[in-house]
């Protein structure tokens, strides 16, 4: 495995944090559009598709301004992320012991 890969998911995973923490916080639809945006990126590119697809549907809720309901949707983000958090995490430590 190549040797930046633990870091990869570790920054991956702080960086998760970070952006849920943000779309917990915030009722700004441009902060919740630009971190859901980041948001569906990693994921994506981490293979977490899941996470993906529902960042980008609140990505453009938020670009409509369409809040309505949007504390459920940060829940599945939230819960989505509960499921793959462990995966990763494991993951991690599967690859330092290689």
């Amino acid at each position: 495995m190549e040797d930046g890969y633990p870091e990869l998911l570790d920054t991956f995973l702080a960086d998760s944090e970070e952006r849920l923490s943000l779309l917990r916080e915030t009722d700004n639809p441009d902060q919740l559009g630009a971190a859901a945006h980041s948001f569906k990126g990693s994921s994506s590119n981490m293979g977490a598709t899941r996470l993906a697809e529902l960042c980008h549907e609140l990505e453009q809720r938020a670009k409509q301004k369409s809040l309505e309901g949007i504390e459920a949707l940060v829940g599945e983000i939230d819960g989505e992320f509960a499921i793959v958090r462990p995966l990763y995490e494991a993951e991690r430590q599967r690859s330092l012991a290689e």
